[in-house]
């Protein structure tokens, strides 16, 4: 199992050809209390960087961009009902859709956990 981590603070978990995608914890921590979240649809292609999902917090809304190419192969309807699982267990319970990964490689471009606390500390 492996975990990337985007520039726009997207964490991606592989197994498989499958990754499972959320918002990290500093990305949670800058949004404040998580109030709705707008989950894609299952059997949506989807290609590297482009919005796929929403999050909206007391403070703002933001774009949710897909850290890698393919298709949507599960989405958390749960987080319709509890958004707050996305400040609880961003890495966790709080995930935010499932994809069949079209091309591994793309993960390349991505850094991981090492790299992306370096990332963030230079955004402070």
């Amino acid at each position: 199992m492996t975990v990337k981590y985007s520039n726009e603070h997207e964490w991606i978990r592989v197994e498989g050809d499958v990754g499972t995608v959320g918002i990290s914890q500093y990305a949670q921590e800058q949004l404040g209390d998580v109030v709705f979240v707008d989950v894609p649809a299952v059997g949506r292609k989807i290609a590297k960087g482009e919005s796929v999902a929403v999050v909206e917090s007391v403070k703002a809304a933001s774009d949710i961009y897909a850290p890698a190419s393919g298709e949507v192969v599960e989405a958390n309807g749960e987080l319709a009902t509890t958004p707050g699982d996305v400040n609880a267990d961003a890495m966790g319970k709080g995930w935010f859709f499932r994809i069949k990964l079209s091309d591994k490689g793309e993960l390349a471009g991505l850094m991981d956990e090492k790299a992306y606390e370096e990332f963030v500390k230079g955004l402070g």
